[in-house]
């Protein structure tokens, strides 16, 4: 198994016997994590909300029906969990009553897992987040000059597990992903009646990374109303398909201050959903610029996400004379900016207006080269620039 970044935050949970809450897309090693964190000499009861007689076994469970489901159990792991139906009551219980009862649950809709646990488990648990590999995790089980010889491969393919570990059988693993996860899995689960314009809406919002989207243009484009494309993209964004980066505006009167990005977790799903796998050699240097912001971006966003940074916020910047910077994190009432280059030759400073507006924001320039130190401290070595 490849070490995941967030194992010690999740030892360190259960050791103060909280219930943790592993939450993220299918297929990204949530039940391998969660196996991982059960001590071999444990005595445990595994429980699949994927089974359909699971799903309504736990319904209206109580005290002594789990007594006599745990036995002398001593470790509980739910997987899927938002599937079984009242689990947030079935964990209240052995929260409550098995105080010697270890328990992880893994769950790959963001919104049910936590309407089903955050109110019955107020202080009991600790969530935690849990996405495709990234960059620092395959440098620590390889080697950083090895997998940086990776990342035009990852440019394409991503870094979902099966695809990492399957070398030559990329494409078929891509295509089952989006074949029975997004296309099978979040458009059921979430009761989509109009199918095929959510499928439309994923493969324009793969076309526009790196762009600002509105949900009028997506309607228009997709040919449903605003309203529906508003929650077709929750919908994704809470099924860690996709994950949305607003603009950053404080009373400057020319920035932009409603816009929005919207950018993907997995490469390989970006390039999957639209069908083109072509290698890097092969793309224009527009979207190749473009795939490497949401590259970085993303994994700037899982770093800071499995270091704990919980108050961290993520935004882009741009004026109405478009002068940008690609992201800006807010922590503490610091701002710091990143400028993302696919080229070394085109490193750059801060824009000037940047620095008008905000002259006491740090900035750096992030290209291959940086993207160890990207991942591997919480801020790089900052300099002001003037």
């Amino acid at each position: 198994m490849i070490k995941r970044a967030i194992e010690e935050r999740i030892h360190n949970a259960l050791a103060k016997k909280k219930i943790v809450a592993i939450m993220g897309p299918r297929q990204v090693g949530k039940s391998t994590l969660a196996g991982a964190m059960i001590p071999e000499d444990a005595n445990d009861l595994e429980i699949n909300g994927d089974n359909t007689d699971v799903q309504t076994k736990f319904v209206n469970v109580d005290d002594t029906k789990m007594k006599v489901l745990i036995g002398n159990k001593n470790f509980l792991f739910v997987d899927e969990a938002q599937k079984i139906g009242n689990v947030g009551n079935m964990l209240k219980i052995v929260a409550e009553k098995f105080d010697d009862v270890k328990v992880i649950v893994t769950g790959s809709s963001a919104f049910k897992l936590a309407e089903a646990v955050n109110e019955s488990l107020t202080g009991r648990k600790r969530e935690f987040r849990l996405y495709p590999l990234s960059f620092k995790e395959m440098a620590d089980e390889t080697s950083v000059l090895e997998e940086s010889r990776m990342i035009d491969h990852r440019l394409i393919y991503g870094y979902y597990p099966e695809v990492v570990t399957s070398p030559g059988d990329e494409k078929e693993v891509i295509k089952e992903l989006i074949d029975s996860y997004l296309y099978k899995d979040v458009l059921e689960e979430n009761e989509i009646a109009k199918q095929d314009k959510l499928v439309r809406l994923v493969q324009v919002l793969a076309f526009q990374i790196g762009l600002t989207v509105s949900a009028n243009e997506l309607a228009g484009l997709v040919g449903v109303d605003a309203k529906t494309v508003e929650r077709y993209i929750d919908i994704l964004e809470k099924c860690y398909i996709i994950f949305t980066l607003p603009s950053y505006a404080k009373n400057q009167r020319n920035e932009l201050k409603f816009a929005r990005k919207i950018y993907f977790w997995d490469m390989g799903i970006r390039n999957g959903v639209i069908g083109n796998m072509a290698p890097v050699s092969l793309r224009s240097p527009e979207e190749l610029g473009h795939m490497w912001e949401n590259f970085l971006i993303a994994e700037r966003i899982k770093r800071n996400d499995y270091a704990g940074r919980t108050f961290v916020q993520h935004y882009f910047w741009r004026t109405q004379q478009k002068k940008e910077v690609d992201l800006i994190e807010i922590e503490d009432g610091m701002m710091t900016g990143f400028e993302i280059k696919r080229k070394e030759s085109k490193r750059v400073g801060a824009p000037a207006s940047f620095t008008a507006a905000y002259p006491d924001a740090r900035f750096e320039c992030i290209t291959p080269s940086d993207l160890m130190s990207f991942w591997d401290t919480c801020k790089l070595p900052w300099h002001n620039v003037t």
